[in-house]
């Protein structure tokens, strides 16, 4: 079979899954099984797989055709700019997060910097790969979420200024930070049974949901911000589409300052931004 061939075979066969995507998801598996950018496997349409070659896109198709998200066939993650590992231990990095990134690269560059609940590290090794000063800590209550982000620090080439602690929230961290960042499972008990089998089946559960109606983290990150900001320091959560009203009260109730909620691209309310006065 020629490359054209397996392309077309391929996305005819996740279309009929019911996969969205499917063209677009064919030739990101087959650029991985072939270990090339995604571009050459149209240059070389017709050159013919090997067997090892096309047994492994069969299987990489299979496991796509059951709804495992690309991302986790292959492996990693693109996230502003950079490939981030991705293991069932963490949360699939979604692009919407990235806002957080750039809401951040608004305001005074960041020196110190918290990352809670960093899952992949995503938020921790990116800021600290655009702002070159800053240093950083990174908490988790997952070991293997932990281990993931160290590798993807180091692979990004931030490892030596950032450090890691199991932690949950708070719990344990010491001193103050200009900026702390978050996205927190925020989705409610009454939702997860509505998450697409791309979410349900593969982000572990601990990463999507505190329980309850979901505000839960908000409330334990929101305890704690007045003892770890700096004054006139920032905080960026992610929150849920609807979630914006709620969780800004959370946070002036606890005192914050300039509260704001941001839309995403899709004019999908994403991120609360607050300060510490100061």
């Amino acid at each position: 079979m020629t490359l054209i061939e397996a392309l077309r075979a391929g996305a005819a066969r996740l279309a009929a899954a019911g996969i969205e995507g499917a063209q677009r998801d064919a030739d990101r598996l087959l650029s991985h099984v072939l270990e090339v950018e995604a571009p050459m496997v149209r240059l070389g349409a017709q050159h013919r797989m090997s067997v090892d070659e096309a047994r492994a896109y069969d299987a990489a198709l299979e496991r796509r055709a059951a709804c495992e998200p690309v991302s986790r066939i292959i492996g990693r993650r693109l996230f502003w700019g950079r490939w981030f590992e991705v293991t069932p231990d963490v949360l699939d990095p979604r692009p919407e997060t990235e806002l957080i990134v750039a809401l951040a690269g608004e305001g005074p560059p960041p020196v110190r910097i918290l990352d809670l609940g960093t899952g992949s590290g995503i938020l921790a090794v990116t800021l600290l790969a655009e702002h070159a000063r800053a240093t950083g800590v990174a908490t988790d209550i997952s070991e293997g979420a932990l281990a993931t982000a160290a590798r993807n620090a180091a692979s990004n080439g931030v490892g030596s200024r950032l450090r890691f602690h199991p932690s949950d929230w708070f719990a344990g961290v010491e001193g103050r930070f200009d900026l702390i960042v978050s996205n927190p499972p925020y989705i409610s008990e009454e939702e997860m049974t509505g998450l697409a089998p791309e979410v349900l089946g593969f982000d572990p559960r601990q990463a999507l949901t505190p329980g309850g109606d979901g505000l839960g983290s908000y409330r334990e990150i929101a305890a704690g911000l007045s003892a770890h900001l700096t004054p006139g320091g920032r905080v960026l959560v992610e929150i849920g589409p609807l979630q914006g009203p709620a969780v800004r009260d959370i946070f002036a109730q606890a005192g914050l300052e300039g509260l704001r909620i941001h839309a995403d691209m899709d004019g999908r309310d994403r991120v609360v931004s607050a300060r510490l006065a100061g």
